[in-house]
């Protein structure tokens, strides 16, 4: 059996009766040399510190261990901590975890916010720029010290300068320290002496979150941008599913693929386009919702470097040869193609592959009440063909 015990910034004066007798009866502990230094003298065991990269060795090491091996871990180990990647590798039933309470948990009862109505964001491992949000609250992981720094010229940079920050260092610890700003003041004059144990609390502002498919006018673009409208029922036919990767082929602005990293819990989705100015218009518009679409170039060309999809997009090149063909061989068992075409010659490649493959072959149209004159009319944009398949 593996014991995780979760320890706070107090140590082990904020542990319970049974995580105590855990860890003084502990043969190993294993955990990170900050985690460690927080055991007193009563814990006589041989404390072993996690190897780098630590997920290759997980499963051999704690086999060396006669009979069970302790684990201690920050706060509670199952948010986004050991005790999870525990369980995910070697199984619940071989896994014991005693949590304490979480730097988030007490975040959110320092700042009066209900956990419920905040959102957590890991910046441990990721880049600052997924904690950019358009709005509500949030509790940020940070990587290190520069991370509030970071989030408030992100925030400031894409005109959230209003957002309320708080940083929060050492929570629960005797060296606890709140401090609050605005994203713009923290821009300019960033906090000092930032201990490298915190965690960032923000209420973005303007709140401008829209929890539907996003407005035209949300994404930077020459034009070469699927409409809203039709952007809806694309991401219906692609049906995004939790943890899925969509490649978005021909990506434009990318709107399609920031929509699809918008829909569920750990969607994401990488990018070929081969215009370059247009390839760095879609990682703005990514990090502007607080989400990564690497570009990988021109496709078919690029797709070998590239991570295998669960669904793919095709938003433009359909007429490039073998482009449709490369994009059929990457689609497994349980995947979904859907292209868009508005030329007559890209939808004569649709019907091709509809009679070759089958699928759904759709035709939307799309009006838009204008002036005319005192009256309105209805101006029509050009009709979008879709092709899905579903394998």
């Amino acid at each position: 059996m593996i014991v995780v015990v979760g320890i706070g910034a107090d140590g082990m004066a904020g542990l319970g009766a049974a995580a105590l007798a855990e860890l003084r009866g502990a043969s190993v502990v294993y955990g990170s040399p900050r985690q460690l230094d927080l055991l007193d003298d009563t814990v006589t065991s041989e404390r072993r510190s996690w190897p780098t990269p630590l997920l290759p060795a997980l499963e051999s090491l704690l086999a060396d261990v006669d009979g069970d091996a302790h684990v201690v871990a920050s706060g509670d180990p199952m948010l986004h901590g050991i005790g999870a990647t525990l369980v995910r590798t070697l199984g619940a039933e071989r896994v014991r975890v005693l949590p304490t309470v979480s730097s988030v948990a007490l975040a959110c009862a320092r700042l009066g916010w209900a956990l419920e109505d905040t959102e957590v964001i890991r910046v441990t491992e990721a880049e600052p720029v997924t904690a950019v949000r358009r709005g509500g609250q949030a509790v940020a992981l940070s990587r290190d010290a520069g991370t509030p720094a970071a989030l408030a010229s992100l925030l400031a940079g894409r005109g959230r300068g209003d957002s309320e920050m708080t940083v929060l260092e050492q929570l629960g610890g005797p060296r606890e320290r709140v401090r609050a700003g605005t994203a713009a003041q923290w821009a300019d004059a960033p906090p000092v002496g930032v201990d490298p144990l915190n965690v960032v609390a923000v209420r973005y502002l303007p709140d401008e979150r829209v929890l539907s498919i996003a407005p035209d006018d949300a994404f930077d673009h020459d034009g070469q941008l699927t409409k809203q409208s039709i952007r809806a029922v694309t991401l219906a036919a692609l049906a995004p599913r939790p943890g899925e990767l969509l490649w978005d082929v021909g990506a434009g602005s990318g709107s399609v693929a920031v929509e699809w990293c918008r829909a569920g819990s750990g969607c994401r989705a990488v990018a070929f386009e081969r215009d370059t100015e247009r390839a760095q218009r879609i990682t703005g518009n990514a990090a502007a919702f607080g989400v990564s679409v690497p570009p990988f170039g021109a496709a078919p060309a690029s797709f070998d470097n590239a991570p295998e999809p669960d669904a793919i997009f095709i938003g433009g090149g359909l007429t490039a040869p073998g482009l449709l063909d490369e994009c059929l061989k990457r689609l497994r068992p349980g995947g979904r193609l859907v292209a868009n075409a508005v030329t007559a010659e890209s939808e004569a490649v649709l019907a091709q592959a509809h009679s070759q493959h089958g699928g759904a072959l759709r035709r939307f149209q799309h009006y838009t009440g204008e002036p005319i004159g005192s009256f309105t009319g209805y101006r029509p944009s050009y009709p979008v063909s879709q092709w899905v398949l579903r394998r």
